[in-house]
């Protein structure tokens, strides 16, 4: 009997994706500014089927209330030495009931980085994909550029 070998890239079923969302809680939200793409860090809770974050006045703000938006995140599993991603697309609405803005806190949406952050924002979501693949661990990379894979956010 022939073994197969494992795929390349193994594309994940949208509930593989929502487990992987549930499993974290920090992802990069990325938005057109000013007819260019950028990139911000945010914490995140679920919500039903919806990805809720805080946020302040501000560039990131204003981006999300104009134009769609997607969030990716991603994971190693050294036990089995895989590699793994999930990117959301969607629009975001401004949660303005204090009674749902309640329910979010009482999930654990507590922003990380200080500063104001009065602004609940509730990405509904158009689309889930993911991906999963065979990778060396990440501390072992040994490029220039591992600081930059590893880094925390401040």
């Amino acid at each position: 009997m022939n073994a197969k070998p494992d795929p390349v890239v193994e594309r994940l079923a949208p509930d593989e994706c929502w487990t992987l969302l549930e499993q974290t809680n920090v992802g990069r939200l990325a938005v057109l500014v000013d007819g260019h793409p950028d990139v911000f860090p945010v914490n995140y809770i679920l919500d039903g089927d919806s990805i809720v974050f805080r946020t302040g006045v501000g560039t990131k703000f204003w981006s999300t209330m104009t134009t769609p938006c997607a969030m990716e995140i991603d994971g190693y599993r050294a036990s089995s030495g895989k590699a793994w991603s999930v990117v959301v697309r969607g629009r975001t609405n401004l949660i303005l009931d204090q009674q749902e803005r309640a329910s979010v806190d009482a999930l654990g949406l507590d922003p990380w980085q200080p500063g104001n952050k009065d602004f609940y924002l509730r990405l509904s979501l158009e689309a889930v994909t993911g991906r999963r693949f065979k990778t060396k661990r990440p501390d072992l990379w040994g490029t220039p550029l591992n600081d930059a894979r590893t880094a925390t956010f401040h």
